[in-house]
């Protein structure tokens, strides 16, 4: 059934929790400070929406009928994705209430709402005045107190809800770090909705190398690019950006992804560089949708959307309460780039204690190399097994590119 919990764990404790994630240095140090200004973010929105790509997700978790799934919530789009399939149930995680209030309002919707074209004018388009009217009628009524005050909370700008008939996408740390890249990318003299008019993948790579790798050659690009904190909207934190350093200097690191993200996948095929170029998703028959927006799904999302449940808890604190061997699929996202040797021994200890035979554990790294051999405890790790065709498939396929690795784990029968 949908999760009618409280939306928001006491704000002491959720900085806390935040905070071991995050904090590595004394705060009085550049770097302490620099990680305090990250976590500030976590107690807002950071993702509107989910910048990993579900379809290598799905293939590689495997996930089918009477299955449970434990995964990492960010804005959700994974998690109503998976539920597509049918899993039996789905407990979801994260650390910042908004996060879970955009779970819970995206469940909601997904049952309550009365048909596809009313569920994507809401998640799908994102601003039209009509979302907030359907939101007061069909979704209100129907969330916890906690979720209801998220969105009914006032600002000068009117009812949080409002952001759905404003463009909900331009919002958010990673809604406000893409529109200061289309800035950027003008000062530079280019136009990112150029890539719009493609047609066809050489069509991309001609413009990319013409107009934006210029950009990255540039003093200013790679002064920015040179401070962690310039990458806070990208929700990458100063441990993780010390990850990405490793793959190269930064700034060709990041035009390598981009690269990948505008020109190695058609742009009707992939909707996260829509999200990048247009600030929106396609609408249905223009190209690619998250499987949770495609029509033919919504039937089955709505089937399936009271399985799950999304609560506000480190993921290790929530597995503690789950039966022995009883989740056959995890999706951690990138949060793992966060953790200390302890948070991820502590991790896995209650990933292989709750895992039933043959389960999949799924991860994304900043950097190409996989962290866990040599920092999970050997006695723990080796009750699984790295997949490398399913990594290396998941990553090849994987849209969204900003990564720089996808990790497949099994569980050793």
């Amino acid at each position: 059934m949908l999760d009618l919990t409280p939306a928001a764990i006491p704000a002491p404790t959720m900085a806390r929790q935040i905070g071991a994630l995050v904090h590595r240095r004394p705060a009085l140090t550049a770097a302490g400070l620099t990680e305090r200004l990250f976590s500030r973010l976590f107690h807002g929105l950071v993702y509107p929406q989910i910048w990993e790509d579900p379809v290598p997700d799905m293939a590689a978790l495997r996930i089918g009928a009477g299955q449970r799934l434990a995964v990492i919530a960010s804005g959700g789009c994974n998690m109503m994705s998976y539920l597509t399939a049918g899993p039996a149930s789905l407990l979801a995680v994260d650390l910042s209430p908004a996060h879970v209030a955009l779970g819970r309002l995206k469940l909601a919707a997904a049952q309550h709402l009365p048909d596809h074209a009313a569920f994507f004018d809401f998640f799908g388009r994102a601003d039209r005045a009509e979302n907030v009217a359907a939101y007061d009628r069909f979704l209100a009524p129907r969330l916890d107190p906690d979720t209801r005050r998220h969105w009914e909370a006032r600002s000068l700008n009117g009812r949080r809800i409002e952001l759905f008939a404003r463009g909900f996408y331009r919002h958010g740390a990673l809604g406000r770090f893409i529109g200061a890249g289309h800035l950027l990318a003008r000062l530079g003299g280019a136009d990112l909705r150029q890539f719009l008019a493609c047609r066809t993948i050489d069509e991309q790579r001609s413009l990319f190398n013409t107009r934006i790798d210029p950009l990255f050659s540039s003093s200013w690009v790679r002064a920015l690019a040179s401070h962690p904190a310039a990458l806070f909207g990208l929700g990458i934190p100063p441990a993780q950006y010390d990850l990405l350093a490793a793959d190269g200097e930064v700034t060709e690191v990041l035009r390598r992804r981009l690269h990948r993200l505008l020109c190695d996948f058609p742009l009707r095929d992939n909707y996260f560089a829509w999200q990048a170029l247009a600030r929106r998703y396609p609408c249905p028959g223009e190209g690619a949708l998250p499987p949770y927006l495609e029509p033919d799904a919504f039937e089955a999302l709505r089937a399936h959307a009271d399985r799950a449940r999304i609560v506000n808890r480190p993921l290790t604190e929530a597995l503690v309460d789950e039966a022995p061997g009883t989740i056959h699929g995890f999706s951690l996202l990138d949060a793992q780039d966060w953790m200390s040797d302890a948070q991820l021994g502590a991790l896995w200890q209650q990933i292989t204690r709750t895992a039933a035979p043959g389960a999949s554990v799924i991860f994304r790294t900043g950097g190409a190399t996989d962290i866990l051999p040599g920092r999970v405890p050997a006695e723990v790790l080796g009750q699984w097994q790295l997949d490398p065709d399913a990594s290396r498939d998941g990553f090849a396929s994987d849209r969204s590119a900003i990564y720089g690795g996808f990790h497949v784990y099994r569980r050793r029968a």
